[in-house]
């Protein structure tokens, strides 16, 4: 059983753009209650929540690819 090592990449790749999201996410949602009698507050505050979601989601799928490409099977 060895790694795969284009699935560890993949997986490296997704742990960085994770990483990117975990940063942004909670920067976008401070600007939107920062400006709160802004008219773009609830447009801003939206894309902060989803960027959040992104980032939990990322954070999950890149995970299980590195677990993956360390421990799985080779197809």
């Amino acid at each position: 059983m060895g790694t795969d090592k284009e699935l560890l990449v993949k997986g490296v790749k997704y742990l960085a753009i994770t990483a990117l999201t975990m940063f942004l996410a909670p920067v976008v949602i401070y600007q939107a209650f920062k400006n709160e009698a802004h008219p773009w507050y609830i447009p801003v505050l939206v894309i902060g929540l989803i960027l959040a979601l992104v980032a939990i989601a990322l954070g999950f799928y890149s995970i299980k690819l590195l677990v993956d490409s360390l421990f799985g099977k080779k197809k």
